[in-house]
């Protein structure tokens, strides 16, 4: 199987958080791309992910860059595997509003080594508009270092 003929693998198996347990799936994110070194996700906005002024909550930009930038390091080109890891710091930045349409997260992984890796990350509404961007660092679970990563 070729590298590409992984990846899409990969992509078809978990289209989002509405696949993974807990948190991911009350957030409603869908994958869109998933390489080494970048991560793309995509939400929907609901009535639920919005704060009292009638605006994306803060807290949902933030988990959202949070999941973009830890998969960015975690890639696994591997069917029926996976790499995780864990947040040791996330800075975000915010930038814009919006209260309704999809919203696209971006990681990239910017550096690392065998364990902790940094990820930067943006949000922008369906327009382009910027609202939000963070900086992350990131520490692999053991079992994730390589490639190969874990079973599901």
């Amino acid at each position: 199987m070729s590298e590409q003929q992984q990846s899409l693998a990969v992509n078809s198996m978990i289209s989002g958080g509405k696949d993974l347990p807990g948190f991911h799936n009350l957030l409603g994110y869908r994958q869109v791309a998933w390489e080494d070194g970048r991560a793309v996700i995509e939400l929907e906005i609901q009535p639920q992910h919005l704060n009292l002024a009638g605006v994306i909550h803060g807290g949902v930009l933030t988990s959202l860059l949070d999941v973009a930038l830890a998969e960015a390091g975690t890639y696994c080109p591997y069917p029926g595997r996976m790499r995780k890891a864990i947040t040791l710091s996330l800075t975000t930045t915010f930038t814009g509003q919006c209260t309704g349409g999809v919203i696209q997260v971006t990681g990239i992984k910017r550096a690392g080594g065998r364990r902790i890796f940094n990820s930067t990350g943006e949000v922008r509404d369906q327009n382009g508009n910027l609202l939000a961007i963070a900086e992350g660092t990131f520490r692999l679970r053991s079992g994730s270092e390589n490639p190969e990563g874990m079973p599901l």
